[in-house]
């Protein structure tokens, strides 16, 4: 039928769509295409993630983990010995300066940092029993990205490039949004270790004007594509002659990569055909700089997922106007001005995501994580701030395969430790795995002579947050 009605053309299509062995039912290698979409180890619940870093350390006692016993001993020293903190300047107990009240049918308590989150409560998932193994902002940072404190070894999102490639031949498996600051420990954060090149964060501005380096075209398509064939031919000559190599592999796949994103880039940051609701939904055309650059953040995260990346990080843009900033959610001092500041950056934009995923059909199929790398103290740093407490802190998830407005675990009256379900970050990514099909005893990478994994030899899946 196809090829003997309208004049053939449809036949066309179809053809060119099965040489491409995406559609084609095929699965390549990782050695032949290292980002072909490939099946995981079992049915996935979701496809892709959105992973919001609150880089420096939300407080949980000020947002989604309520403590009333902290405004009734308000002023007094604490009742236990604590552990050392990042600067060991403690004082007495700080009760939260927001207000919580309970919301949606699931009540989940939110304070007033987050008006707009707090109205989809009941599509969130809130961990309050995460704990951390490090105080430092770097080190905490490599740990909840990569599963080590060291710089060199994949990231999250890298592993899940390597484990499932990407839906989107023209897109990497995982984009980095760069509109906000790098936090602490640098680029290495979105790395890709020791796995192939492929496999790394690549850092799209949305707001810049040229949002990938060199991406606008600066010679016909022609020549360019007569450009990349000669220095493909010449690159597999010396790849022949070299007897092979993965690095020289990535080199080659890149150029084809990069071509190929000369159309879809440009296309993916321009909100030209997003409707005035859905701009206003996100706080796109905001007076607030920083809340407009996190809206624009959001909203290509959405369009990203639609396209099959899957992998989606945003970078935190500071409160104020201040656009770079490693850890703008670290208040040692001026809790409230800081955390108000950084609040009114995310909120709107983030609930808009999940109102937004949700409409379109894709919530179920998209796991939403918004978490900083620890959480913050009881008790006050100098005046007016709170150090950092690794020994218990919240963060939520959303999306397919999760209980939805559901709180998962405790921590102390006080908020500082976790007193039920205590839960690692190795099991936090033994989950997210889990959720897209893979299995993270079975991912794994032969480097050194040794299997590395993301969880290492650690991790279990959180089962008591799974529908």
């Amino acid at each position: 039928m196809l090829r003997r009605t309208s004049t053939g053309f449809g036949m066309l299509a179809v053809s060119a769509l099965m040489a491409d062995p995406a559609y084609a039912g095929l699965v390549p290698s990782p050695s032949e295409n290292p980002l072909a979409p490939r099946r995981g180890h079992h049915k996935p619940r979701v496809k892709n993630v959105i992973f919001c870093y609150l880089s420096g350390g939300l407080s949980h006692i000020d947002s989604f983990d309520p403590k009333p016993r902290l405004d009734k001993e308000a002023g007094e020293p604490m009742p236990f010995k604590t552990e050392r903190t990042m600067f060991n300047l403690d004082g007495d107990i700080f009760p939260s300066p927001w207000k919580f009240k309970r919301y949606g049918s699931s009540g989940i308590p939110v304070s007033d940092l987050f008006p707009h989150i707090a109205n989809v409560a009941d599509e969130l998932t809130v961990v309050r029993s995460m704990t951390a193994k490090f105080m430092s902002h770097a080190q905490a940072n490599f740990y909840f990205h990569a599963g080590t404190p060291f710089a060199g070894f994949p990231s999250m999102g890298a592993w899940i490039s390597y484990g499932l490639g990407s839906e989107n031949r023209n897109l990497p498996g995982f984009v980095v949004l760069g509109s906000g600051g790098i936090p602490l420990g640098g680029i290495n954060i979105f790395g890709n270790g020791f796995l192939s090149a492929v496999h790394q964060g690549s850092f799209i501005y949305p707001e810049r004007k040229e949002p990938l380096g060199n991406i606008r075209p600066r010679e016909s398509d022609f020549l360019q594509r007569q450009r990349i064939d000669f220095i493909n031919d010449w690159d597999r000559e010396f790849l022949a002659s070299a007897g092979g190599h993965s690095q020289v592999e990535a080199a080659i796949r890149n150029y084809e990569t990069a071509y190929r994103m000369q159309s879809s880039v440009p296309e993916l940051v321009d909100l030209g055909g997003e409707t005035p609701a859905t701009r206003k939904l996100y706080g796109v055309d905001s007076a607030n700089s920083a809340k407009a650059a996190y809206a624009r953040q959001c909203l290509v995260a959405r369009r990203l997922v639609e396209r099959g990346v899957r992998f989606v990080e945003l970078t935190t843009v500071r409160g104020g106007g201040e656009a770079i900033n490693s850890n703008p959610w670290d208040q040692h001092t001026k809790l409230v001005e800081g955390h108000s500041a950084n609040a009114l950056v995310v909120d709107q934009p983030v609930a808009a995501l999940i109102r937004d995923l949700k409409a379109r059909g894709l919530l179920d199929e998209t796991l939403v994580l918004f978490s900083g790398e620890f959480g913050r103290t009881p008790f006050v740093q100098g005046k007016d701030g709170r150090d950092h407490n690794p020994f218990g802190f919240s963060l939520w998830l959303a999306g397919g395969g999760l209980k939805k407005g559901f709180i998962y675990g405790a921590t102390d009256e006080y908020g500082y430790r976790v007193v039920e379900n205590r839960q690692t970050i190795h099991d936090l990514h033994a989950t997210v795995l889990h959720l897209l099909g893979l299995d993270h005893e079975a991912l794994s990478y032969r480097f050194g002579g040794r299997d590395f994994r993301l969880t290492d030899v650690h991790g279990s899946v959180i089962q008591g947050i799974l529908s």
